[in-house]
């Protein structure tokens, strides 16, 4: 669970573990899902997507399920925990309330703004 010391996640660690929302994927799906969910703002080579992996796993917050061979190549499934959906909670949570103070503070400037009337009477002067 998401500790008051812990800093906000990192925007591919964030869409890595909105990927396994749905359920247990193995790298390549991961890399795609994360990709499709983000709108191709995030796309993670297979190095930097299992660094972010091993640092998830690390944290408890992922969990390997599961492994077979596919091509003769290993192919491993990784799946959330429940810390690792909770976090995943609190950090959308987090977002969502700062991006709420954004979009009120915006509609309050727009609201707070002159509305354009008729055409003032002064002339704009040429340079």
């Amino acid at each position: 669970m998401r500790s008051r010391s812990r800093p906000p996640l990192r925007e591919p660690s964030y869409f890595v573990l909105a990927a396994l929302l749905d359920g247990r994927l193995h790298g390549y799906a991961v890399i795609k899902r994360v990709q499709e969910l983000s709108d191709g703002r995030v796309k993670l080579a297979a190095g930097s997507l299992y660094s972010v992996i091993d640092r998830l796993l690390g944290e408890g917050l992922l969990i390997a399920d599961g492994e077979e061979i596919v091509n003769g190549r290993a192919r491993r499934y990784y799946r959330l925990t429940d810390d690792g959906h909770a976090m995943l909670a609190a950090e959308a949570d987090r977002l969502a309330a700062a991006a709420r103070v954004v979009h009120d503070r915006l509609s309050h400037i727009t609201s707070a703004r002159p509305t354009p009337g008729p055409r003032s009477a002064w002339r704009t002067l040429p340079a």
